[in-house]
């Protein structure tokens, strides 16, 4: 995911390394929790390219969920699917 939207031009690769060197500092991890620190440097540079917040992509992530829940096994799950599809903010 990280690459893709690097190639896709939402942040450079300076930007995810400070974003990145950010999240293992305040994480003081000793490398357990690594993989956590590229998520919170990742939502950290979404929401800051993006504008998003931490409710919002909440928000999203259990509009997919209930949209999965809808979808018929083989089929593409897509956001339309979720039941209450026109009562968020976020729509992609």
């Amino acid at each position: 995911m990280v690459v893709t939207l690097h190639d896709r031009g939402l942040f450079t690769w300076p930007e995810w390394t400070a974003a990145l060197s950010d999240a293992l500092r305040a994480g003081e991890t000793d490398g357990a929790d690594y993989y956590q620190c590229w998520l919170v440097a990742l939502e950290t540079l979404i929401d800051r390219k993006l504008g998003t917040t931490g409710a919002e992509r909440s928000a999203l992530a259990r509009a997919w969920g209930r949209a999965a829940a809808e979808t018929p096994h083989g089929v593409p799950i897509r956001l339309d699917n979720d039941p209450q599809a026109g009562t968020r903010a976020l729509r992609n």
